[in-house]
């Protein structure tokens, strides 16, 4: 596998996210449970965006230095543009987690943990998912095909599935958990478990961590052949992929209450998966250069946004006597 990572930016970086993760964890235990503010989520937002920022740039300042200009800008930019597809995607993944914690009633103070939990199961898996994955390129170039097919299927799935929330109910996981598992209605706090008539039964918040990690796995399947059409290096595709994670939790509650507003994302997101995996099933018969690659995939999310905001659905005023 070819990469620019070399074994102590494999591990700063590592040092890096287990730091982070730890950050997270301690100012969590430190505050206790309670609900976040949109002041809180904005500033780590801005937190997380900028130090993704710091990153590209540290990176293209070392490869500008290393192996020349040309090197720097085609990897600075793959970085941005697959952090760019990474971080819209998990907006769509953000929603799906606000139907969870609307569909179980969890309480607020209580979200964050759960996302937390979510967040390092999700940054587990992709690292492993996104090894194999370079493994499986490296040994077999028609797996590009596989992926680029299965991204412009996925686009459409998700174009024809916009506008219609998922039914939670039906979710094949839920229904096994409820058939196999004593599962009461009512929260203990923050325990995943707790005594009821001396039987042990789990609380919802267990089960929402379930379907946060079965949801994690879902999209991971759906965004990492969507990255591997930008960039083939591993550390490229790890290291975009993880800032775009950890800056889920904060995301989540910054976007919570504007959900309604970005009715239209997911059909940009639609299209920019088509685009990414039309641009992969293309690449032996030619390579779209990745300044346009980031244009494209720019211009069809800030479109989506901007089309969203513009056509918000609101309530309609009341008529004078009605």
């Amino acid at each position: 596998m070819e990469t620019i990572g070399t074994w102590w930016m494999w591990t700063g970086f590592a040092v890096f996210v287990l730091l982070a993760i730890a950050v997270d964890l301690v100012v969590m235990e430190r505050q206790g449970a309670h609900k976040v503010g949109v002041r809180e989520a904005a500033t780590w937002s801005v937190v997380w965006f900028s130090l993704a920022f710091v990153f590209v740039g540290w990176l293209w300042w070392y490869l500008d230095g290393t192996q020349g200009r040309e090197v720097a800008n085609e990897v600075s930019m793959q970085f941005v543009t697959g952090y760019l597809v990474e971080k819209s995607l998990s907006v769509d993944n953000i929603f799906v987690f606000l139907m969870i914690f609307s569909y179980f009633a969890v309480p607020a103070e209580y979200q964050k943990r759960a996302l937390i939990v979510g967040i390092v199961g999700a940054i587990v898996l992709r690292a492993a998912l996104i090894l194999v994955g370079a493994w499986l390129l490296a040994s077999f170039h028609w797996i590009l095909y596989v992926f680029g097919a299965f991204l412009v299927f996925t686009g459409i799935k998700m174009w024809l599935a916009a506008g219609k929330e998922p039914d939670i109910e039906s979710n094949p996981v839920l229904r096994w958990l409820r058939g196999h598992m004593r599962i009461t209605s009512r929260f203990d706090g923050e325990k995943l478990s707790t005594v009821i008539d001396g039987a042990k039964h789990y609380t919802p918040l267990f089960v929402v961590l379930i379907l946060i990690g079965t949801t994690d796995v879902i999209f991971a399947v759906d965004s990492i052949p969507a990255i591997f059409a930008i960039t083939s290096d591993p550390f490229i595709v790890l290291t975009a992929n993880i800032f775009a994670i950890l800056g889920l939790r904060a995301l989540y509650f910054l976007l919570a209450d504007l959900a309604d507003r970005f009715h239209l994302l997911a059909y940009g997101l639609a299209l920019v998966l088509v685009f990414i995996g039309t641009k992969m099933l293309l690449l032996d018969v030619y390579k779209i250069p990745i300044g346009i690659a980031l244009g494209v995939t720019a211009g069809l999310i800030a479109a989506s946004v901007v089309a969203s905001l513009l056509t918000s659905r609101k309530a309609p005023a009341p008529r004078a006597g009605g």
